[in-house]
């Protein structure tokens, strides 16, 4: 889908605008993961392969009312990972606890 601003740029989006569920497909813990939670307020998804960090972080807001600081998406061989940093202290462990990962 693309998409037209105010200021006659087109940005290219994948996802439509309303199916934030299909961005986010499920959380990934893992050991390491875990320690990311703990210690650097980030929480790791698995998300689709036509996902933007634009649209990780809009599907974080709308899904879960996260704050999110930073996204940082790459590939591996489970599939596309995304690392979202959250804004303010503790809201990682505390969206963690909600989806029951901790």
């Amino acid at each position: 889908m693309f998409k037209n601003t105010k200021h006659g740029k087109i940005i290219m989006s994948k996802i439509a605008d309303d199916n934030f569920n299909s961005v986010i497909l499920r959380p990934y813990i893992t050991e390491k993961t875990f320690n990311l939670i703990e210690k650097e307020n980030k929480l790791t998804f698995i998300v689709s392969d036509k996902a933007f960090k634009k649209d990780v972080k809009d599907a974080i807001k709308r899904m879960y009312e996260g704050n999110v600081k930073e996204v940082n998406i790459f590939r591996t061989v489970q599939g596309k990972k995304a690392i979202v940093k959250f804004t303010k202290d503790d809201e990682a462990r505390q969206l963690a606890t909600k989806l029951g990962l901790v």
